[in-house]
């Protein structure tokens, strides 16, 4: 007996809306790289890109719990010698919302080749609008 595995053209590719307003952003996130992984549908395989399209609005009005708007502490490196940026939650929200969700979802996606295509299917916006209409989103409760 021979395993069937999805080709391309067989992966039905949904897309969905979650709302991060009020949500804590640990949970939304592991929600969306489960979705944008494909682990929520029964033709999941390790090995091949079976997750459907997040679009996430309201990144601006997303919770996070406990002191982490002061003590988080969000670092890039510039690759240069003393080129290590730090900025708080609270700066960050305050300038890029968007990012906060991107790197929490990025966060929990696979570090390979694969993990990057998964990336490319989500969508954050600030706001409470996205041009994606025509895709005919589901709402997805968090």
């Amino acid at each position: 007996m021979n395993t069937q595995f999805p080709t391309k053209n067989e992966i039905p590719r949904n897309w969905h809306v979650m709302d991060a307003e009020g949500v804590v952003l640990g949970r939304l996130a592991s929600k969306a790289a489960m979705i944008l992984m494909g682990k929520t549908k029964p033709i999941y395989t390790p090995f091949i890109d079976t997750g459907d399209h997040v679009i996430v609005i309201n990144a601006e009005k997303v919770k996070l719990t406990g002191a982490k708007e002061e003590q988080k502490i969000y670092r890039r490196h510039s690759g240069f010698p003393g080129g290590l940026s730090e900025i708080q939650a609270k700066k960050v929200r305050a300038t890029r919302p968007i990012r906060m969700v991107e790197q929490a979802i990025a966060g929990m996606l696979p570090k390979t080749k694969m993990g990057k295509q998964m990336y490319r299917k989500l969508n954050v916006y600030a706001g409470d609008k996205h041009p994606h209409q025509a895709q005919k989103p589901v709402d997805l409760a968090v």
